[in-house]
């Protein structure tokens, strides 16, 4: 059985998905303002499709869409043009 802190490689790799995901979503007319939200569900949502149980999916689901966020923030910050 997996807790709560042990990450399969799987939930590592669904983080880039929530990201281009939330572009997506962005690209259907939700605001920037709402995209750390969308993430999060997204995060949410993607890891419940990997059949831990409910307590889990939700602690990993929203670690996973704030890792998201901080991936698409930091790469913003990274290659913004000055």
């Amino acid at each position: 059985m997996e807790t709560i802190f042990e990450f399969s490689p799987l939930i590592v790799a669904i983080v880039p998905v929530i990201t281009g995901l939330v572009q997506v979503t962005k690209g259907l007319g939700v605001t920037s303002k709402y995209a750390p939200l969308a993430s999060i569900f997204l995060g949410i949502g993607l890891v419940a499709l990997t059949g831990v149980t409910w307590q889990v999916f939700i602690v990993q689901g929203i670690i996973a869409g704030l890792a998201a966020s901080g991936l698409f923030s930091g790469a913003k910050a990274t290659f913004a043009k000055e």
